[in-house]
């Protein structure tokens, strides 16, 4: 009788694996596919809203071709060339500023920080910079950059505040990506004889460089859609300004506001304005997402 109950009960097997976790299992994918189904369901709609809404505006040839100068809230006609070219300006300025510190930020704390004094000062800071509002950052530019240094409102006083915003989202991005590169294609590289710089510069970067592609765009894409910088650091220009260090300047997220306040969603021009700049918005951020990936896959390294 003892024998009997020593015996280990044996799990309920279905087709060689355990029942419960079958289940569990089960239960898992069933969860995990609905939370992404009742994510998709806003995100669609946004998107079934602003193409729906905007691209009217969006197929018209003048749109792409002419600005907003001299145009009233009620009369239809013009385009939003202005605001695009004021919205990529700031954006390249910001990026060109942003992404070099953050990566080379990244680097140092991946390859030369790590436990150090000043990489946690460095890890700390870059914390505080990822949940600063824009409006903090704008605000700190103008205290700094127009107040006290007497310089003008501009766009570049405005890429300079989306600086700030950038390169933490582009540090902690970098970041990871560096640390899910191998160990072994570091210590392979060191066992041929390359220094610390060159494996860096032709193991670690090129072979994280997708992911900090796609960190790169995502904080792009983040900056590029703020209007607390635009509204304190430049006005909004309806006329075309090439000009990045003086006067206003026009741009897509300016140019919603602008329609906002001349009556969107009262009368129709401004209305077909305000969705065409969205729309045109989300192409624009879409296809600089699109030649990021053509360019990662074109330098990434080659599959033997």
């Amino acid at each position: 009788m003892s024998v009997l109950l020593d015996r280990p009960v044996k799990a309920r097997t279905f087709g060689g694996v355990n029942l419960r976790r079958r289940i569990a299992d089960n239960v898992a994918t069933v969860l995990v596919t609905g939370s992404m189904l009742l994510a998709l369901i806003p995100l669609a709609w946004v998107l079934y809203s602003v193409i729906d809404d905007g691209i009217s505006a969006v197929l018209s040839a003048s749109w792409w071709t002419h600005s907003q100068a001299g145009m009233t809230a009620f009369v239809s006609g013009g385009g939003a060339y202005h605001a695009i070219v004021g919205t990529v300006l700031q954006g390249l300025v910001c990026a060109a500023i942003s992404v070099p510190i953050g990566i080379l930020v990244a680097i140092y704390l991946v390859e030369y920080g790590a436990g150090t004094r000043l990489g946690k000062l460095t890890t700390f800071m870059v914390d505080i910079l990822t949940g600063v509002p824009s409006i903090v950052a704008a605000l700190f530019i103008y205290a700094l950059w127009v107040a006290t240094f007497g310089f003008h409102r501009s766009g570049f006083a405005v890429s300079l505040a989306l600086v700030l915003m950038m390169t933490p989202v582009i540090v902690r991005a970098t970041e990871e990506m560096f640390r899910i590169v191998p160990m072994d294609l570091r210590e392979a590289s060191y066992a041929l004889g390359a220094p610390k710089w060159k494996t860096i510069t032709r193991i670690v970067i090129p072979t994280a460089l997708s992911g900090i592609i796609t960190g790169i765009m995502l904080a792009l894409a983040r900056v590029m859609g703020e209007t607390a910088p635009l509204l304190v650091l430049v006005g909004y220009s309806q006329a075309m300004n090439f000009n990045m260090f003086d006067g206003f300047m026009g741009s897509l997220t300016g140019m919603m506001y602008d329609q906002t306040s001349a009556g969107a969603g009262v009368s129709a021009v401004p209305t077909e304005r305000l969705w065409g700049a969205a729309f045109t918005l989300i192409l624009l951020i879409a296809v600089l997402n699109v030649l990021a990936r053509l360019g990662a896959r074109m330098f990434a390294p080659k599959k033997v």
